[in-house]
């Protein structure tokens, strides 16, 4: 008889990556290393500025092992390619695609890490593996406990490592994070992940953290 503890893990093929402060270089790191047969579509916001950054897609696809997009218009997932934001837009994932929205901005940014990774969690639950980069600030860390509270998987940058901290600390505060992963570990996990495997496999520790404060 099945039961939860040998039942398979979901195949988590939606991956949302959320980053800021520092983001430009942990991403190139995490997609130089992404495998190139990766069964997963990547969507990935980056806090930038709306009059700047415009070769950003550039920069960010050196390296890369899989193609990038820059979303300008409403477009269907498909596996194995990275999908960044595009300025002064949030990127929302929908059933079957993503899309862009003007709408209010969210943490004094537009695009926001928070209405990709709540919009992932409402369309696609279990399927989700959410990853918050270096960053300040908070955001992302309400759109990880949804992620989380739709049964897929929250993983943070090791804050250690992280150029600026706190918005994978203040994940660690306000929630119970499955992983804690150096840049150089999330790929593969991420790509493990996608292909089934549990998360409990992983041995890589969490690290826990306590707060009476009320989330951000």
């Amino acid at each position: 008889m099945n039961d939860a503890s040998t039942a398979a893990a979901p195949k988590r093929d939606i991956v949302v990556i959320g980053a800021s402060a520092g983001g430009v270089e942990a991403l190139m790191t995490i997609f130089s290393r992404l495998p190139k047969d990766l069964p997963a579509a990547v969507a990935v916001v980056l806090h930038r500025h709306p009059l700047y950054n415009i070769h950003l897609a550039k920069v960010l696809a050196r390296g890369a092992a899989l193609p990038l997009v820059e979303v300008s218009k409403e477009v269907p997932l498909t596996k194995g390619t990275i999908y960044i934001a595009p300025s002064d837009a949030h990127l929302i994932l929908t059933k079957g695609g993503l899309k862009i929205d003007r709408g209010a901005k969210e943490h004094f940014t537009r695009p926001a890490v928070d209405p990709l990774f709540r919009s992932a969690a409402a369309a696609y639950g279990s399927r989700v593996t959410g990853v918050l980069l270096t960053g300040g600030g908070d955001d992302g860390v309400r759109g990880l406990i949804n992620i989380k509270a739709a049964a897929g998987i929250s993983i943070i940058q090791n804050p250690d490592e992280a150029k600026a901290s706190s918005m994978p600390m203040n994940a660690l505060l306000y929630d119970h994070v499955d992983l804690v992963l150096s840049l150089e570990d999330i790929p593969l996990t991420v790509a493990a992940l996608a292909q089934g495997e549990s998360v409990q496999r992983f041995s890589t520790g969490r690290r826990s953290a306590t707060t009476s404060a009320t989330p951000p």
